[in-house]
Parts: C-alpha cells; sequence; structure tokens
C-alpha cells in the first residue's frame, strides 16, 4: 500500500482523533483508537463509547464489584511492561534451542515423571526440580510456540494487571499444580511442556475477569475447547497437567482477587506460601495409593 493510500485509509487512524496513527482495536466495536481513547479492560483495550455502554450494561453486582476493584489496591504495577512474559519465552526458547544439539540429553534431564519426586518409590533418583524445569522444555516446534504464543497473548495482558513478582509466581505455582496433577492421575508418565502453568493463566484469568465484572464468554469458550481436546482418541495431550494447573491457577487467581489491597499484602504471600506447601503435601499421596 502506498504512503497516499494509507493516509486515505481511516482504519489506520483513531476514530475520535483522525489525525493520529494507532492500530490498537476496541475489543467490543473493533474501531482504531489512540493511547488516549484506551481503557484497559480484563482482555485488551475499550474506547470511551463502549465503556459507557458497558457500563449502563452492567448489573447491580457488577457495579459492586468494579467500584471494589477500583479502590487503591497492591495489584497496580508501575512498570506496565510484560517483562516476566518476556523472559518466560525467552528462556523456553533458550531451552529448546539446546534441545536441537547433538548428543545434549536435555529433555532427559528436565522433563517430569512423578517418580523422580517419590523418593519412598526407590525406582529412580530424587530430582524435585523436574516440578518446574518441566515448564521449559517442549516436543518440538508446534509444541513451543502454541504454549509460547498462549503465554503472551494472557501474559500481555494480565501481567501489568498483576505485577511481574505475583504474575511470576501464579505462572509457577500453576505449572506446580500441572506437575502434581501428573503425579496424582497419571504417575510414572514422561510429559513436557508449559501447558499446566498456561491453563493456570487462564484459570486466573477467568477468575479476576469475573470479579472485576468483565465479559468473561470468550475465556470460557477458549478454556472449553482446550479441555475438551485433552480428552478426544489420538491427542497425546496431558490432560491432568491441564486440570491442575488451572485449578491452581484459579485458586490463585481468587487469592489476588480477594486480598487486593497493600494492608492484606502478607496474607496474600502466606496463601501462596500455603498453596505451594499444600502441593508438596500432595506429593506423599501417590506412594500411598499405587505401586511401582
Amino acid at each position: 500500500m502506498t504512503s497516499t493510500d494509507f493516509r486515505r485509509n481511516s482504519d489506520n487512524f483513531c476514530y475520535r482523533h483522525p489525525d493520529r496513527q494507532s492500530f490498537v482495536l476496541c475489543q467490543r466495536c473493533m474501531r482504531t483508537i489512540c493511547p488516549e481513547c484506551q481503557t484497559q479492560g480484563a482482555v485488551g483495550v475499550i474506547c470511551p463509547e463502549c465503556m459507557a455502554e458497558q457500563q449502563k450494561s452492567q448489573t447491580p453486582s457488577q457495579k459492586k464489584a468494579e467500584r471494589r476493584w477500583a479502590r487503591p489496591v497492591a495489584l497496580a504495577a508501575r512498570d506496565s511492561r510484560p517483562l516476566v512474559t518476556y523472559g518466560i519465552i525467552a528462556l523456553a526458547a533458550l531451552v529448546y534451542v539446546t534441545q536441537l544439539i547433538p548428543g545434549l540429553p536435555v529433555q532427559e534431564l528436565l522433563a517430569f515423571n512423578s517418580l523422580f519426586v517419590m523418593p519412598s518409590a526407590g525406582v529412580a533418583p530424587f530430582q524435585p526440580w523436574r516440578l518446574l524445569t518441566v515448564l521449559f522444555v517442549h516436543s518440538g516446534f508446534f509444541h513451543i510456540g502454541l504454549n509460547m504464543l498462549a503465554v503472551w497473548m494472557i501474559g500481555r495482558s494480565l501481567e501489568p494487571l498483576l505485577g511481574h513478582w505475583r504474575f511470576l509466581a501464579l505462572y509457577l505455582l500453576s505449572g506446580l499444580g500441572g506437575s502434581v496433577g501428573v503425579a496424582l492421575i497419571a504417575p510414572n508418565v514422561w510429559v513436557v511442556g508449559a501447558s499446566g502453568a498456561v491453563f493456570g493463566l487462564l484459570g486466573a484469568l477467568l477468575v479476576i475477569g469475573r470479579h472485576i465484572g468483565a465479559n468473561i464468554r470468550g475465556i470460557l469458550i477458549i478454556l472449553g475447547i482446550n479441555l475438551v481436546i485433552g480428552f478426544v482418541p489420538g491427542f497425546q495431550v496431558a490432560w491432568q497437567a491441564h486440570l491442575g494447573g488451572l485449578a491452581i491457577g484459579a485458586l490463585v487467581g481468587f487469592i489476588y482477587a480477594r486480598t487486593r489491597s497493600a494492608r492484606r499484602r502478607a496474607l496474600q504471600v502466606a496463601l501462596l506460601i500455603a498453596v505451594a506447601v499444600g502441593l508438596f503435601a500432595l506429593l506423599l499421596v501417590p506412594p500411598l495409593i499405587y505401586t511401582y
């Protein structure tokens, strides 16, 4: 497209400020809006007209939730750049590149199998780091590509809302939940990938979006489709990790939603630690019910 054609195309400029170039669309009406006209939503941004329309159609409970969320909270991040999201993607990409080097047993060292976290089984060395390193090792290009695309799409909206450290805690706890889910439901099964953590991000986004009165229908549809795929014959998907990550992600999202104020920061940290301790405690269950 020539520069003249570009200038004549109104879709390349804010509809409220025709002299301002922008490529950001309102998530509801899909019109182009400049930074001044953007209001951050649960996912994406909303233009002033759509925001006003959304507020008019809100139920009393939604208005109450929005007022609670608008109070001074401890979730707001000073740096709105999704730095942790970029870091997760970069680390996963680096690990994948090392997997391509002949002779390096990267996947064998980082993949997860419940036998490595159950010393009482006595059939494998105790290697607890696999509970989290599994998040950064993948089985192929499309596997890592789809997972990191999901991390990027969710993280660029969720991380600025939560802050860097809360987002990182959510990601790691969700991944830990996915590994524990595999240990509980499918012991002695090898798994790789960040799917458990990705489902945890979706679960947290679902809970937080519901808490602030956002439209979560799209998130429910995406979540439902991905959960169903895990049970379709022929798809080699670790649905146990999906369920575990989803449950822990939703739980962490609920903790964040209910402990937003600065005065509850200590309670928030204590609850996150309790979630981690609870997950490690669940690893004591499989040796009691399975024979290795």
